[in-house]
């Protein structure tokens, strides 16, 4: 019984604990919060004020998203076009990558299983 009532009170405050770690924890968030909230406040006013501003409703310019490839992407793509493979020097100048981002994508490429080495600095589409 008296193991059980030590078990107890150590459970207890070990909850106390807990409970002001969670206090404290809300605190900082609070924090950080506010001033966030005044930063949104102070965006809503300006573009109701350009709102009103503007009485003329202007058509929306429809903006390119400019895609753009990422390393292996466009390493996959020169070796995917060759016939015959793709060197790294050939690489190098087709993608204008340096060489340790052409080795990176090189070795993420073989271990995805995408490409092979035919032999030294010759790469081929799987």
């Amino acid at each position: 019984m008296k193991k059980l009532e030590a078990q107890l009170k150590t459970i207890s405050k070990a909850l106390v604990s807990l409970s002001k770690q969670v206090e404290k924890i809300v605190q900082q968030i609070s924090k950080l919060q506010a001033p966030e909230a005044t930063a949104a406040a102070k965006k809503t006013k300006t573009t109701a004020a350009k709102a009103q501003k503007s009485s003329v409703k202007k058509k929306p310019v429809k903006k390119e998203a400019a895609k753009q490839m990422t390393a292996l992407e466009a390493v996959f793509g020169v070796i995917k076009r060759s016939k015959n493979g793709a060197t790294i020097a050939g690489l190098k100048e087709k993608t204008g990558l340096v060489s340790r981002q052409l080795s990176n994508a090189l070795y993420k490429l073989a271990k995805k299983g995408q490409i092979i080495a035919k032999e030294r600095g010759l790469y081929t589409k799987k």
